[in-house]
């Protein structure tokens, strides 16, 4: 594997030297003990990069927290007691990311640490991002939520802004790279993580993963006990403060200025109104063919509004029916500032992964509006076409995905989602 050395002599002029070169260690017929919790997240990431790799680890089945960890073999390894530590022939190793770098570069020739010495640099400063920016500020978070610390609301605050702040910028890395190494604010963050949970290597290691539904609730305050009661104190006359004299009327602030006004709201008027359209659609529960697809047909401006298809750029990632819906739900949520100017309909087809989502999308103004592609960043994840309504077959698409038509495109229907 390439490796950056770095060596210094002390007490000379010579500075920082840094070399590459190639470097197999030592050989897997090696016994690799991990001394920890079995559920221990820090241990995971280890047992993760030996499955790709090859390498075996055996846990400390023993191992119990609080006695094991201050035995004299186990503060040998690591002095300070703390886990997890990786047992080898050679020595101890802590610390969970020098752990997992060992064990990636046990065999020589796998690819987790890149194969050019820029890669190498931008695997590493990835690794030290989610340590120091990511696990720090999670971990700030949600102690208190477990009990384990006093809560307090200004201190959540800011470890919920950092963690925003680092996953905004994991978010923007991922727009267009598919691997570094509330979600439903980070898509790409998102369509990352279930990609990797989903992989064999991982989810043998740390199971199925769930998504969970709700911040932890922070736990119930302890009712202080009650103070033995005292004799009443002597109430001591205190003289009255001077009271301060009225200041003088503040100037009068400037009358708020009036919000602009969104460029749709100044496009001539349509003789179709979209909540129109939304209550026919919302109320046709018979014949909907011939009251809800003729009705729209009937009040569709093609020089006020336009229509578009959309398509996942990622179908190919949705493994899991229930996360494949989640997306999409999180999607219209993201969606809702548009509400005053579209209509969408969005389609999860298939019966067995990977499942494709596609969609229909009815938009206020001839193009996709600019507010929208600027502020729902999920709309980079679809590909958009705009559809052609002089093509008959494009027309009838348009039918069978307003309608919710099965099967669609010769596929069923797992899902369907209507953005009014």
């Amino acid at each position: 594997m390439w490796k950056i050395c770095i060596c210094h002599c002390f007490g000379s002029k010579r500075s920082y030297q840094i070399g590459i070169r190639r470097r197999s260690f030592v050989p897997q017929a090696m016994a690799l003990i991990m001394h920890a919790g079995a559920n221990n997240k820090n241990v995971y990431k280890s047992l993760i990069a030996a499955e790709y790799v090859g390498v075996e680890i055996k846990m400390d089945e023993n191992f119990q927290m609080g006695v094991s960890n201050k035995t004299p073999e186990f503060l040998k390894m690591n002095p300070i007691g703390k886990v997890p530590v990786l047992e080898t022939p050679e020595g101890g190793i802590f610390e969970s990311n020098a752990i997992a770098r060992y064990v990636a570069h046990l065999k020589p020739g796998n690819s987790l640490f890149g194969s050019t010495p820029i890669e190498y640099g931008q695997i590493e400063q990835w690794i030290d991002f989610a340590t120091l920016e990511l696990d720090a500020s999670m971990r700030g978070w949600a102690i208190p939520r477990f009990g384990y610390t006093n809560y307090i609301k200004p201190v959540e605050e800011s470890y919920i802004a950092a963690t925003k702040r680092g996953l905004g910028a994991l978010n923007t890395y991922l727009a267009s790279h598919t691997y570094l190494s509330f979600t439903s604010e980070f898509p790409h963050v998102e369509r990352y993580f279930w990609t990797l949970v989903n992989q064999p290597k991982f989810s043998k290691i740390i199971g199925e993963v769930v998504q969970t539904e709700a911040v932890i609730p922070l736990p119930s305050a302890k009712k202080p006990e009650e103070k033995p009661k005292s004799e009443p104190k002597k109430e001591v006359k205190k003289e009255e403060a001077p009271k301060p004299k009225p200041e003088a009327a503040p100037e009068e602030e400037e009358a708020p200025k009036p919000k602009a006004k969104n460029p749709l709201d100044l496009l001539p008027p349509s003789p179709m109104v979209l909540d129109d359209w939304k209550r026919l659609y919302s109320n046709t529960k018979t014949n909907f063919r011939e009251v809800a697809i003729k009705g729209f047909w009937d009040m569709y401006d093609p020089e006020g509004y336009s229509l578009w298809f959309c398509n996942y750029k990622y179908n190919d990632e949705n493994t899991v029916s229930f996360v494949t819906m989640n997306k999409v739900g999180g999607f219209l949520q993201r969606m809702d500032l548009a509400r005053k100017y579209a209509f969408g309909k969005m389609l999860i087809i298939g019966n067995e992964p990977p499942f494709k989502v596609k969609g229909l999308w009815l938009f206020r103004g001839t193009e996709i509006p600019k507010f929208v592609m600027d502020e729902c960043y999920d709309m980079e994840l679809y590909e958009w076409t705009k559809v052609d309504l002089s093509d008959e077959a494009q027309k009838e698409r348009v039918n069978q995905m307003i309608e919710d038509f099965e099967p669609f495109e010769g596929e069923a229907l797992l899902d369907a989602k209507c953005f009014k």
